[in-house]
């Protein structure tokens, strides 16, 4: 567990000088700052636990500081030290935010003791939000498949270690809770697992995301902003769909994770950071680099483990196991009758080709514990909701001729794989066009198996 973090922001000299001091023999990283802008400018360079914060300080008092704290993106817990007549301030400032105060003269004591059950309240609410990562991290990793055990053993084998990761897989086969066990199993597990998804941010936008910038170089000039990395320090950085960073971008993460330093926009000082990188994509980032669209030396420095997720369709077996599982969670999440499947209907859950993988099958489940009041979800059941998803808006009065063939051929797919009950080998014999030929109709012609 690396060393916990504390910011002393006080005007008085002799109190920094003692409280770093007890601080630093307890074992503490400490810095100091003699004015609240020093200390919001040594905060917004560095992560920090915890701050002790003078409510008397000239110019911008203690107050205005635990105010600028509380907007910052990763907030510190705030300590307020006060004297004999602002105690009534320092209540004011805990009901505003602040963790606890300490009350001058400062007790060797309680200083210490203050300190060790804030930095402890800390690391309880990060313990909660990982333990309810760690649970939702499970759900993807649910089957007995060959293809799933490699899988298993492989991230096994790479959590330990600080080796780069690169998960590639499918929509919906759980890249990014993959990452996340790996964290979970990592060294890094006490601190906080970062992740960026690369394609929702605008190109203008991303350089700040993942490197911070200073005031007056970002969206908001009046305000510095911690990128993901420095975010991340100690900890996961997740970067997802890496394959959409700009090469710009690029090649600036590549120098980054070369030299283990970075530069805000705007800033000439590189900063250090310590963070473990995963990457995903879901396409072939080779074929990326062969086009010239993805940096080399990237690739090489993320691919350290590679680590593929199958899709569903290539772990067949595990669907049944699937189903009974979230049957059981989702039927206790909405507080009804544990529902079983009817071997017909498992049969079209089997046969069908699932484009979004787990994710589609965990929404599908859940539509059904919802929607189907019996205890058995059977055939019945499945023709009702692949009619209700297939009707969809009424058409155009007057369709194009390109419309209107891709509605009959919709439609003739559509009826052919009910009467195979989703069978696609047998689908596509009856069409006469092969099983790959079919997943690629189903894929375009936005079939699916339910609403």
């Amino acid at each position: 567990m690396s060393q916990e973090r504390i910011l002393i922001i006080d005007d008085e000299s002799a109190i920094r000088s003692s409280l770093r001091g007890i601080l630093e023999d307890e074992g503490y990283f400490v810095r100091t700052a003699a004015s609240g802008e020093e200390g919001l400018e040594t905060l917004a360079k560095g992560n920090f636990g915890l701050v002790l914060l003078d409510i008397w300080l000239p110019e911008m008092n203690g107050l205005d500081v635990l105010a600028e704290i509380r907007r910052l993106e990763e907030r510190p817990a705030v300590v307020v030290i006060s004297g004999h007549g602002t105690v009534e301030t320092a209540v004011k400032a805990v009901k505003l935010g602040a963790y606890d105060f300490l009350e001058k003269p400062l007790s060797l004591e309680k200083v210490v003791l203050t300190v060790r059950n804030s930095l402890l309240r800390v690391r309880l609410e990060e313990e909660n939000v990982q333990l309810r990562e760690r649970l939702q991290s499970q759900n993807h990793l649910v089957g007995k498949s060959a293809a799933l055990r490699t899988l298993r053993a492989q991230i096994r084998a790479a959590a330990p270690t600080e080796g780069r990761i690169l998960v590639f897989g499918e929509n919906g086969t759980g890249k990014e809770l993959a990452a996340r066990i790996i964290h979970q199993r990592s060294p890094r597990r006490d601190q906080r697992f970062v992740e960026v998804n690369c394609a929702a941010l605008p190109e203008i936008l991303i350089d700040a995301e993942l490197f911070g910038c200073l005031k007056g170089h970002g969206s908001d000039p009046t305000k510095e902003k911690k990128g993901k990395i420095h975010q991340a320090a100690g900890g996961t950085l997740f970067l997802e769909g890496i394959e959409a960073l700009p090469l710009s971008t690029q090649a600036a993460l590549v120098r980054a994770l070369a030299t283990g330093s970075f530069e805000p926009l705007g800033g000439s000082e590189p900063v250090p950071f310590d963070t473990r990188v995963i990457a995903s994509a879901k396409t072939s980032l080779g074929d990326l680099v062969r086009q010239g669209r993805f940096n080399e030396d990237l690739f090489f420095k993320i691919n350290v483990i590679p680590l593929n997720l199958p899709p569903l369709r290539e772990r067949v077996e595990d669907i049944p196991v699937l189903i009974a599982y979230f049957l059981r969670i989702y039927c206790l999440e909405y507080g009804r009758t544990l529902k079983t499947i009817h071997p017909e209907a498992l049969r079209a859950f089997i046969n069908y080709s699932w484009p979004g993988n787990v994710a589609e099958l965990m929404n599908v489940l859940e539509r059904f514990v919802i929607l189907v009041e019996d205890a058995e979800i059977g055939p019945g059941h499945l023709n009702l909701l692949v009619e209700i998803r297939e009707q969809g808006p009424l058409p155009a009065l007057r369709p194009s001729l390109a419309e209107a063939v891709r509605r009959a051929e919709r439609d003739a797919v559509h009826h052919a794989l009910r009467r195979n009950h989703w069978d696609e080998s047998r689908t596509s014999a009856e069409l006469h066009i092969t099983p790959e030929a079919l997943r690629e109709k189903i894929r375009d012609l936005r079939i699916t198996l339910l609403p």
